[in-house]
């Protein structure tokens, strides 16, 4: 069993997670029932949605897909976002006032998930069932559900596209790279950074990849709220101190903002591109890496996940217990979380157009 909290998990293989995806818990469709009689709530009902800060696009356009996806169900949404400050307080507060307000169901996006137990104990004795969105609320018995795309395959897909995106434009190494690492206080920014290491491990223990900075711990490669001026400054430190003569080969980055930002360090230094890894699927990224700069990203998309979120909804306002696929894995510190895991996509150049061929938006870039 991992347990997905703080920044350690336990590696396990990727054949591992994808049984562990494909697996039915049994539960669905079955009535979540106390005392024989099911706890479903009205169809017009009021529904929470806490959001962070407006940090990627991601978090803007699931913000639009709930308050939309919601009033096209029949509920009312009371969608808010988190101020832009690096505390939780913002957050905390919203929690508790759409408890107050009689929310029936409230979706959390942590700001910080090991600082919403107390908010979460008060929904759950009010009555109201809590929903984790992409990011696990740690140390909580409290929690009801997680939905999530597979974030430990997405840290495996971005390590492998390191290593094949590298081994591609120099056939032999070793291999001077450097690591990246979200927000320390995001669950999942140690999950990307764990998946990496599972890939990247191995071949910097036999000498075929060099960190040649020798920060190879999450907490050296951290950068704080995800914002692209951490990351570019450590970039330009990184730069300076290490790269004077050496070639940089490749940079794991957790996300397309970070990405950016390391590109522009490099360019900013006149130092050859490197192989950088992303994830959101950013629109400027995507024209980045049809442009040959930025190496890849991971799409996970927004859409589906909110679309699952609110199955979950509608299978709790009906009385029934949400559609899981993963009982095992989840554990929060507190309690093994039911969930519901969505697969990730690694996209290249190689195969940009097909990824994103179903995707108003993402579609006409690629051609």
């Amino acid at each position: 069993m991992r347990k997905f909290f703080g920044t350690s998990v336990v590696a396990v293989s990727a054949a591992a997670m994808l049984a562990l995806a494909g697996c039915g818990s049994g539960r669905d469709g079955d009535s979540d029932t106390k005392g024989g009689e099911a706890k479903g709530f009205a169809a017009n009902s009021l529904i929470g949605v806490a959001l962070p800060a407006k940090t990627s696009e991601n978090w803007v356009l699931a913000g639009d897909l709930f308050t939309n996806g919601l009033k096209e169900a029949g509920f009312q949404g009371d969608v808010q976002y988190a101020g832009a400050s690096t505390t939780v307080a913002d957050q905390q507060a919203q929690i508790t006032a759409m408890v107050t307000k009689g929310a029936k169901v409230i979706v959390i996006g942590a700001t910080d998930a090991a600082q919403l137990s107390t908010q979460v104990a008060a929904a759950h004795q009010a009555g109201v069932k809590v929903i984790a969105y992409d990011r696990l609320i740690k140390n909580t018995p409290d929690l009801d559900y997680y939905v999530a795309f597979d974030n430990f395959k997405v840290g495996q897909l971005q390590g492998q596209a390191l290593l094949d995106g590298m081994k591609a434009k120099k056939p032999n190494g070793p291999y001077n790279i450097e690591l990246f690492s979200g927000s320390p206080d995001d669950n999942n920014a140690g999950v990307f950074f764990d998946g990496a290491m599972s890939v990247l491990k191995p071949e910097i223990d036999k000498g075929n990849v060099v960190v040649a900075s020798g920060q190879k711990d999450v907490k050296q490669t951290a950068i704080q709220g995800w914002k692209a001026e951490g990351a570019q400054a450590r970039m330009d430190q990184l730069l300076t101190s290490t790269y004077g003569s050496k070639e940089l080969d490749g940079v794991l980055s957790p996300n397309d903002t970070l990405a950016r930002a390391i590109l522009t360090s490099v360019k900013g230094a006149g130092k050859p591109t490197p192989i950088v890894t992303g994830q959101d699927s950013e629109v400027e990224s995507v024209k980045s890496i049809v442009k040959g700069e930025q190496y890849m990203t991971i799409n996970k998309d927004t859409r589906n996940l909110v679309k699952e979120t609110i199955n979950m909804v509608k299978a709790l306002q009906a009385g029934n217990a949400p559609q899981v696929n993963d009982t095992k894995s989840y554990n929060n510190g507190s309690k093994v979380v039911d969930t519901f895991l969505l697969p990730p996509v690694a996209v290249t150049k190689a195969n940009a157009a097909e990824a994103y061929a179903n995707d108003p938006k993402l579609a006409p870039l690629t051609k």
